[in-house]
């Protein structure tokens, strides 16, 4: 082995070991790694040099239930069984979008989870795909684990209609709208990525197991925790960071008033990605976390489709989204002339040109014109002398009904 890669292995173990000694997310230890380096950092901390209080109580803690070389050197051992890999800032496909955590200050912020939201030390990951690949260009799907169907039909939606236009779906693999965007991608035949607040040897939630197994064959699962670690509940809101940093924008699908998804949205619009949200019925407990956040948040986006997904993350004026229009009719590419033609006609009867051009306004060959340019379109019929508007489609003239019709109720 070259001194290079001896660097590379030490830093490797280093990082790993402090992700182990103190959760991710802690900025003092970001800050140490960054001014220090982490295997000077990991020396200085196990050596009783955390000038912190809560840190030097955390690795104090954290020592007494063992070594953290041993530990981080048995969690790389196990990822070579587990087909995974370690991913480090200095290899290539680190994912750079979540070094834009720096940014990150979430206004009156108390609980640890809002304040320690420093960027990752590293990441375990399992499946092939190169992890900055699969980030560059990704969404994330997000909301309720208890989710209505029409969250699950919208989230399964979202999930194939991106993954069909070559965009990786990343969310967090639990139950809900979670699992339902990830199925929306696999079922399309894209690239989805399940990003877990525990080890990748015990995915959570269990019953999930055959989607995590999936996504692993095809897409990507990753974690900041080494293989073994628990999901306590903290974990996830410190893994929502991630999802939130590393994609190019977030959906939130169903959201209650106390989701963690909303945080995930929350520090999403904070690094400045793009924050969307389905509306949902207003009627449901399941909307008023998404409805609150649309109202408080001013830079959040209201979406209804991938179109419009496409278009707030997508390049500029490449994926806009086709604005909502009623089906074209006949009567829409009219001039004004022949609108006012058409207009002048009575619902039942017949009127003469003459009388047309009179309540139309216009001279009689121009209203005779326009009567025929109507006639062409099969918006007018001639009778007798005179003009009526034509039978709507399905009647046929004289007010008969076409063979085997219904007839009219009443």
């Amino acid at each position: 082995m070259s001194r290079d890669e001896e660097i590379r292995a030490e830093d490797r173990l280093a990082r790993a070991a402090l992700t182990w000694l103190t959760e991710p997310g802690t900025w003092s230890v970001h800050r140490l790694v960054e001014r220090l380096g982490a295997p000077a950092t990991l020396a200085l901390l196990c050596g009783g040099g955390a000038t912190e209080e809560k840190l030097h109580a955390t690795v104090a803690a954290r020592l007494a239930a063992g070594d953290p070389r041993a530990a981080a050197a048995r969690a790389l051992e196990r990822i070579d069984r587990l087909g995974a890999r370690i991913v480090t800032p200095d290899d290539d496909e680190w994912p750079v979008g979540v070094d834009d955590l720096r940014l990150l200050a979430l206004s009156g912020a108390s609980r640890r989870v809002d304040t320690e939201t420093a960027p990752p030390l590293c990441f375990w990951v399992r499946g092939a795909w190169p992890l900055a690949e699969a980030m560059a260009r990704s969404v994330a799907v997000v909301g309720a684990r208890a989710a209505t169907p029409y969250g699950v039909h919208v989230a399964t939606e979202l999930g194939y209609g991106l993954a069909d236009r070559e965009w990786s779906v990343v969310s967090g693999g639990a139950f809900g709208i979670d699992a339902a965007a990830h199925r929306g991608a696999l079922n399309a035949g894209g690239l989805t990525v399940a990003v877990l607040a525990c080890g990748l040897d015990r995915p959570y939630p269990m019953g999930n197991t055959a989607l995590f197994d999936r996504i692993a064959e095809t897409g990507l699962l990753v974690s900041e925790w080494m293989p073994g670690a628990e999901p306590l509940r903290p974990r996830f809101l410190i893994r929502n960071r991630v999802i939130a940093a590393a994609t190019r924008g977030s959906v939130l699908v169903e959201a209650s008033a106390r989701s963690g998804a909303t945080q995930t949205m929350r520090r999403a619009l904070a690094i400045d990605r793009t924050g969307m949200v389905v509306p949902g019925p207003v009627t449901s407990a399941m909307s008023v976390g998404a409805h609150e956040l649309l109202r408080e948040q001013p830079t959040a986006r209201l979406v209804t489709g991938v179109a419009h997904v496409l278009e707030e993350v997508g390049r500029i004026g490449a994926d806009l989204a086709p604005p909502a229009r009623g089906p074209r009719r006949p009567a829409d590419e009219l001039d004004h002339e022949a609108a006012l033609v058409l207009e002048s006609l009575p619902r039942r009867g017949l009127r003469s040109p003459d009388a047309v051009a009179a309540r139309a306004g216009v001279a009689v060959r121009v209203a005779l014109r326009k009567l025929s340019l109507l006639e062409e379109l099969g918006l007018v019929v001639r009778r007798d002398g005179g003009y009526a508007l034509a039978p709507p489609p399905g009647r046929r003239a004289g007010g008969t009904r076409p063979a085997g019709a219904p007839p009219p109720p009443g």
